[in-house]
């Protein structure tokens, strides 16, 4: 399982790698235009008073990954919790966290099971349509999304960020000397879109990576504790055995002697 994880990894890593430039490429783009830009244009941009939020939790749908899935779905319950999960709608993407939130009856919208091996940017888009139609129809205020961060091998982060509005804090006005064609908000209405499926697609590839990682990770663990606990087992059946060849022994002695002494 180790092996495998590794070379899922290494596919998963090389994947994300390639989506983080143009990711945060269209990030940045869009965190210059909105300052210029009139928010009553799209509705995705649209801040409202916060009634009620929804939560996508991203988890796998397997487990022996260790503290993966357990780190991410305590960060989502405490936060929800916070809340009041009666104000809560859940988009579960995983079978952990489906299981998670059904038994402890949060309101789930939707769940999207078994598609990680087969994991392509058409996911991306299905999950996406679903969580910005919810937002765009008014069911919730606010959309957050809870997954892990790939770091390293060795490291991956909860992280919790707001997808729905789309509001950067540090936006600044920085367009002296751009020029943009056809129009700002022509541009602002065909990136948003974009942007959002690339953010999703972006959630996905992070946590499969630190999926695989942490599963790379947890199974090294395991054939390390399995070896140290074979070790154990031998020195005790060899001692066991040692025990046994001692009393047998020590029995056929004290028979001769006893026949010695008759």
């Amino acid at each position: 399982m180790k092996m495998v994880a590794a070379a899922k990894m290494r596919r998963a890593q090389e994947r994300m790698e390639e989506a983080r430039p143009y990711e945060k490429r269209l990030t940045d783009l869009i965190n210059n235009l909105l300052p210029d830009v009139d928010r009553d244009l799209l509705d995705l941009l649209d801040v409202r008073e916060i009634n009620r939020v929804g939560y996508v939790v991203v988890t796998s749908d397997r487990g022996m990954a260790g503290s993966f899935n357990t780190n991410v779905l305590k960060v989502a319950q405490n936060e929800i919790d916070a809340i009041g999960k009666e104000k809560v709608d859940v988009f579960c993407i995983g079978k952990k966290a489906r299981d998670h939130f059904k038994r402890r009856d949060y309101n789930i919208i939707e769940n999207h099971l078994d598609f990680w091996n087969d994991l392509n940017f058409g996911d991306a888009i299905q999950i996406g349509a679903g969580v910005i139609s919810h937002f765009t129809n008014h069911h919730v205020d606010e959309i957050h999304v809870v997954y892990n961060e790939f770091v390293n091998v060795a490291t991956q982060y909860v992280e919790s960020e707001v997808l729905l509005p789309l509001v950067f804090e540090d936006a600044e006005k920085q367009t002296v000397g751009k020029l943009y064609e056809p129009n700002k908000d022509d541009i602002i209405k065909s990136l948003i879109p974009r942007h959002l499926n690339v953010q999703m697609w972006k959630y996905l590839l992070e946590s499969y990576a630190s999926e695989q990682a942490a599963r790379m990770l947890a199974m090294e663990n395991a054939t390390e504790n399995a070896q140290e606990m074979i070790k154990d087992l031998t020195l005790e059946f060899n001692k066991a055995r040692q025990a046994a060849i001692t009393t047998e022994m020590l029995e056929i002695v004290s028979g001769a002697e006893a026949l010695q002494s008759e």
